[in-house]
C-alpha cells in the first residue's frame, strides 16, 4: 500500500488532434483545463509535475511519445526523488474525485475502468516502462496495462467528464 511520498502527474504531452487545438490550455470557467486537472489532483499527492509541455517534465525517452512518454518521465521522476509511485490524471480531466486514490493505490499497477490514464503506478516500473517503449510496438497504454496485468477498478455510479472534442468541454 502506501509507505512513503507519492507523486501527482499531469499527462499533458497529446496532440489535442480530436480536439482541433491545445486542449490542455482551453478554458472552462475561466480556468484552462490543465489546471482544474492539477488542481484536483493536487490534495492527494506531495508533489505533482506536469509531463509532457515545455515547462513540465520532457516525455522519456523522447519528445511526443504520448501518455506512455509522459507516464516514463513520472516514473523516473519519482524513482530518483524518493516516492513510492505516481497518481496520474489526464489534462482533459477537470475532476479528480478524493475517494480515488484509496481505490487506486496499492501494490500493483490500477487504473480507473474506461479512464486509463487515472492511474497509480508503483515508481518501481521505470525501468519495466523503459524497456516496453525501446520495443517494436505501437506504444499503446492497452498494450502496457496487458503486459504489467494492471489491475482495473470500476467505481458504480462514477462518471467523470473527459474531454475530447470542443462539443465535449461546451457541455461542461
Amino acid at each position: 500500500m502506501r509507505n512513503g511520498p507519492i507523486l501527482g502527474a499531469v499527462l499533458a504531452g497529446g496532440r489535442s488532434s480530436r480536439f482541433g487545438s491545445d486542449k490542455a490550455m482551453a478554458l472552462l470557467n475561466g480556468k484552462t483545463l490543465i489546471d482544474h486537472a492539477s488542481a484536483s489532483l493536487a490534495p492527494h499527492v506531495a508533489e505533482l509535475v506536469i509531463c509532457g509541455r515545455a515547462d513540465g517534465l520532457a516525455d522519456r525517452p523522447h519528445p511526443d511519445m504520448g501518455p506512455l512518454g509522459g507516464l516514463n518521465a513520472a516514473l523516473h521522476h519519482a524513482l530518483s526523488h524518493g516516492f513510492v509511485g505516481v497518481l496520474t490524471t489526464g489534462c482533459d480531466m477537470p475532476l479528480y474525485p478524493d475517494t480515488l486514490p484509496a481505490a487506486l493505490i496499492g501494490d500493483r499497477p490500477t487504473i480507473l475502468k474506461n479512464q486509463q490514464l487515472l492511474g497509480w503506478w508503483p515508481a518501481t516500473l521505470a525501468f519495466e516502462l523503459d524497456a516496453h517503449l525501446n520495443e517494436e510496438n505501437n506504444r499503446s497504454i492497452y498494450g502496457w496495462l496487458d503486459r504489467i496485468h494492471a489491475r482495473e477498478v470500476d467505481i458504480p455510479g462514477l462518471i467523470l467528464p473527459n474531454i475530447n472534442r470542443p462539443e465535449d468541454l461546451a457541455r461542461l
